[in-house]
């Protein structure tokens, strides 16, 4: 049976790394395009930016001029970084890839990000299990770019950026292919259970609350506008509460204090609470999709 292919972009000049990694991938799962230099590779990413899966670079050359292009360009991919470096095995827990029964060794952990957060450094003697190290860039990628409109205060909560535009537009395509591929979305639903709501310290997990509540809010009030992001931020809504693992009866609470909230306030105005029954809608349509990531986080029976 025919699945959609991965489609990985290969920059790495060392002819004896890039002839590993490309053996390594040489199957049905993955389209790779071995490119020869920077400029090429921006040229490929700029023309590819929409179907390309991921970016597998290597270290030792200067990334400078691809990183401040790639942000510039508002691009952002997963990505692994090859160290040509000959190290010794580290000792902390593996990695799990989708692909394979066969542990690995655990990547390169730097603090010093050359491309983004949620990048993979590993080294050469890691290659035979490059495939592994891809699904772990991906699910990386796409867990982290959730998280990251949490905590970065930078972001304007109302309007996304057209970088964050991009990364949605991004899991969402990737999500279809590992669907398509793996049967269910494997990689895609690695969640971590300390982000998970009932696990954060209480301080925490009220912030968390305080925003899922501000951002419910917003949807509520463009929900019958013509609001052209509405679609994206109901998107992020319910990754935001899937991955800190949010009951379903949570959303529907938030929903029924701001109704409540909005009921006092046109009481008050002397109209007609009557137009807040309409939005039943938006607590059905928010409810209905975030049911489908949970159901679809189930692993298919072997």
């Amino acid at each position: 049976m025919w699945r959609p292919q991965l489609s990985i972009c290969l920059f790495v000049p060392s002819t004896q790394m890039a002839e590993s990694v490309m053996s390594s991938l040489q199957s049905d799962r993955y389209a790779v395009v071995l490119v020869h230099s920077i400029e090429e590779l921006l040229q490929y990413v700029s023309q590819e930016r929409e179907q390309l899966d991921c970016l597998i670079v290597q270290e030792e050359i200067d990334l400078t001029l691809l990183v401040e292009q790639l942000q510039h360009q508002n691009i952002s991919l997963p990505t692994v970084i090859l160290d040509a470096q000959i190290k010794p095995p580290q000792t902390q827990q593996t990695p799990e890839p989708s692909d394979s029964s066969q542990s690995t060794q655990t990547p390169t952990l730097t603090t010093n990000y050359i491309y983004h957060n949620s990048e993979v450094h590993i080294n050469v003697n890691q290659l035979n299990q490059i495939n592994g190290y891809v699904d772990k860039a991906i699910s990386q990628f796409i867990t982290q770019a959730v998280t990251t409109r949490l905590t970065d205060d930078s972001l304007d909560a109302n309007e996304p950026t057209e970088l964050t535009n991009f990364i949605m537009r991004q899991q969402r395509r990737l999500a279809e292919k590992l669907h398509e591929r793996l049967g269910y979305l494997g990689v895609y639903y690695k969640r971590s259970p300390q982000n998970f709501l009932r696990n954060l310290p209480p301080a925490e997990r009220q912030e968390l609350l305080d925003q899922l509540k501000l951002k419910y809010r917003q949807i509520v009030l463009s929900y019958f506008s013509a609001d052209k992001t509405l679609n994206n931020k109901i998107d992020e809504y319910v990754n935001i509460a899937f991955f800190a693992d949010v009951p379903v009866t949570r959303i529907v609470e938030i929903h029924m204090e701001l109704m409540d909230n909005f009921s006092k306030q046109l009481k008050l105005e002397g109209r007609s609470e009557d137009v807040l029954l309409d939005y039943r809608l938006t607590l059905i349509d928010m409810v209905a999709h975030l049911c489908e990531m949970y159901r679809r986080s189930i692993p298919r029976d072997s």
